[in-house]
């Protein structure tokens, strides 16, 4: 088998969803298998898993046992040669995992391949590419300075060396994940990215920023940015730090001075969330269903061309390619200020996000 998606889910099942008819999409052309591990979701994700994608290995386990084990349970019973570790709160492009691939193919000594993430406004997100935070790097973003921090040196659109991966989209051989222990169960959510992006590196293995395809990341919905959020995230730092920078009493000092001036910025300010008068739904057929819960001025149209500025755009899936949406909202996210829904009109719901810290939306009609 040429590759295994592993997605960890924990409450998120509408998100869910979306991401596993994507990822479907994406690996009709592939020798593939999907494995969804549930961390002991409160929702009926399981339920709708088991209905509708009846060809996912679900994994259920019992109690919630955080990012790094939940997502090591499941890769222990993949079979693919490469392994592609993908948040629920995700869209991948129909060519994402055929890109992916070839260029893993063609590259000696790959690590981890990451791709190019966007928020639910179509803004590159810059985790998608990072410096390892050294303490003396962590302060200086803190102080404002992230020069060091973000691969500056790569466009969203280029492709080339970096050190950090993001979590939400981690692609690489399954033997080199083995091979470096897997994601460090020593952190429960937050950091373990970081950590396994360094290991691969310290393995002597490279990791590559890939740009040329592009993944939808509705950051902030799988987790919500809170003192919990805080605790956990500075936290995952501190067992980082320890790992691989204890060195001496001063850089101990040091990490101590950074975490705890950083824990007292959280939480982050919210993003402007755009409140559309209008929506356009791109769809050959609506219902009044949709129309009634969209509840502003309604446009049908067959048609991406021409769509006004400050509007509310709901993308039928069932009509367009999930790379078309994605592209769309790429190019279209500076100069139009409009917001976004994906709706999946066979399961009668839509959802999208305004804010890239805050929690998505999810109307179901």
């Amino acid at each position: 088998m040429k590759l295994s998606v592993v997605i960890l889910n924990y409450n998120v099942r509408y998100f869910l969803e979306l991401c596993l008819r994507s990822v479907e999409a994406a690996i009709k052309s592939i020798d593939a298998e999907i494995i969804v591990v549930d961390n002991d979701s409160s929702d009926d994700s399981c339920t709708m898993v088991k209905l509708q994608f009846p060809n996912v290995k679900l994994i259920e386990n019992k109690e919630n046992h955080g990012f790094s084990k939940g997502n090591n349970i499941g890769v222990a019973q993949a079979k693919g040669k490469y392994l592609c570790i993908l948040n629920p709160d995700t869209v991948v492009a129909e060519d994402t995992f055929t890109k992916a691939l070839n260029f893993a193919e063609n590259q000696t000594n790959v690590g981890i391949v990451g791709c190019q993430l966007i928020d639910g406004r179509g803004n590159f997100l810059p985790e998608s590419k990072r410096h390892i935070p050294t303490p003396k790097v962590a302060l200086q973003k803190l102080t404002g300075n992230s020069k060091n921090y973000y691969t500056n040196n790569l466009k969203p659109n280029d492709v080339g060396k970096t050190e950090v991966l993001v979590g939400a989209f981690m692609f690489l051989k399954r033997d080199v994940y083995n091979a470096v222990g897997g994601f460090d169960e020593d952190y429960f959510m937050y950091g373990e990215d970081i950590d396994l992006s360094y290991k691969v590196l310290k393995a002597g293995y490279s990791n590559y920023y890939f740009g040329e395809t592009s993944v939808i990341h509705y950051k902030g919905e799988s987790t919500f940015k809170d003192k919990v959020y805080a605790k956990r995230f500075y936290g995952a730092m501190e067992i980082f730090y320890e790992k691989h920078f204890k060195k001496n009493i001063l850089i101990s000092a040091l990490v101590k001075t950074v975490l705890t001036l950083a824990s007292k910025r959280i939480p982050v300010k919210e993003s402007e969330v755009l409140h559309s008068k209008e929506s356009t739904v791109i769809s050959e057929s609506v219902d009044e269903q949709l129309k009634y819960k969209i509840g502003n001025a309604v446009t049908i149209s067959d048609k991406l061309e021409d769509i006004p500025s400050e509007t509310q755009i709901v993308f039928d899936t069932e009509f367009l390619s999930y790379k078309t949406i994605i592209e769309f909202m790429k190019t279209h996210n500076i100069t139009k200020q409009n917001t976004y829904r994906i709706w999946v009109k066979s399961s009668n719901f839509m959802l999208g996000s305004d804010s890239s810290t805050g929690r998505g939306e999810v109307v179901s009609f």
